[in-house]
């Protein structure tokens, strides 16, 4: 009888809404199409544009934006052309940037998340209140107060000059460095968040037997607990490495000119009258290529992966 009471409701539940799939996705489409696919494609046709000499497009499509990003034709484009290595450079840096914010945050934000979900109730919605604070702050006004924290006559030299630690300011501004403590500090949580969450859905009964089975910490941790958890230390590892990738605020106010990274070339490019539109729609979708390439290999390896242990099961 409970069976088919349950089987009556489901059948009635989905009744409810039978053939209305579209209409209630219809929406979620308009606004993933408008506010996502639309932008995408004018930057796209943008890319293929050529530069007014004054600031904005001309409509006349071609491939100057893409060959001005790999080739270096010389000042007036006649010489014979060479790999333009300054923007692959660009690249390379944003890459190591963002590479090394998501290390850091890996190595900090696992066990804080660990933390936090080993805690109980009450003490574990503190701790999530804690890590959610920072963003009740707008990005730039944040990454600004670092800036004032780490400069030369900020609070963190002053006080370590006065306890007799360092002699002179330590130069944290516009260095790699303090780039990489703006990436940290600006991303952290999109580390945490996700781990917590596989964390907190951990039966610990594994651990429990692990032990039991004289398995060391070490082995248990890279044994068990990783493969259990992996899917949100992959979820946080994206949510850190992408936005990192793209960041300006960070290399702009806290880095210079040799801290150059693809979100500031590519803000450059649409700043004012001088700045290059085509270009800088090349160089967007160049790096939305490849963020899209490395998903799409990884998406295709755990799919390979899955398939192979069903296969072995």
């Amino acid at each position: 009888m409970a069976q088919i009471g349950s089987s009556a409701r489901s059948s009635v539940k989905g009744g409810t809404f039978a053939g209305l799939g579209p209409l209630l996705m219809l929406p979620s489409w308009v606004v993933i199409g408008f506010f996502l696919v639309l932008p995408v494609i004018l930057m796209l046709v943008y890319s293929f544009l050529t530069k007014e000499f004054r600031g904005g497009v001309i409509w006349e499509f071609s491939v100057n934006a893409y060959d001005q990003f790999f080739f270096n034709r010389g000042l007036f484009g006649d010489e014979a052309p060479t790999i333009e290595w300054t923007y692959i450079n660009i690249f390379w840096r944003s890459i190591w940037q963002a590479g090394l914010a998501t290390v850091l945050c890996l190595f900090i934000g696992f066990p804080t998340a660990w933390f936090i979900a080993t805690r109980s109730g009450h003490s574990k919605s503190m701790w999530l209140f804690l890590i959610t604070i920072p963003y009740w702050v707008n990005l730039l006004i944040r990454t600004i107060s670092l800036k004032f924290l780490i400069r030369d006559t900020g609070p963190m030299n002053t006080w370590l000059m006065s306890w007799g630690i360092i002699d002179q300011p330590i130069h944290i501004i516009n260095s790699n460095l303090a780039v990489q403590l703006g990436l940290f500090y600006s991303y952290l949580p999109f580390m945490v968040l996700p781990i917590y969450a596989s964390v907190e859905r951990y039966d610990f009964s594994l651990s429990e037997a692990a032990a039991d089975l004289y398995s060391t910490r070490m082995e248990t941790l890279r044994q068990i607990i990783i493969p259990v958890v992996k899917p949100g230390i992959i979820a946080g590892c994206i949510l850190v490495f992408v936005p990192s990738l793209g960041a300006f605020l960070a290399p702009d106010l806290l880095g210079g000119s040799k801290t150059f990274m693809i979100g500031s070339l590519i803000e450059e490019q649409f700043k004012g009258n001088a700045g290059n539109w085509p270009f800088g729609a090349a160089v967007s979708m160049i790096l939305l290529s490849l963020v899209l390439i490395a998903l799409m290999f990884y998406a295709r390896s755990q799919s390979s992966a899955r398939k192979a242990t069903r296969a072995a099961d």
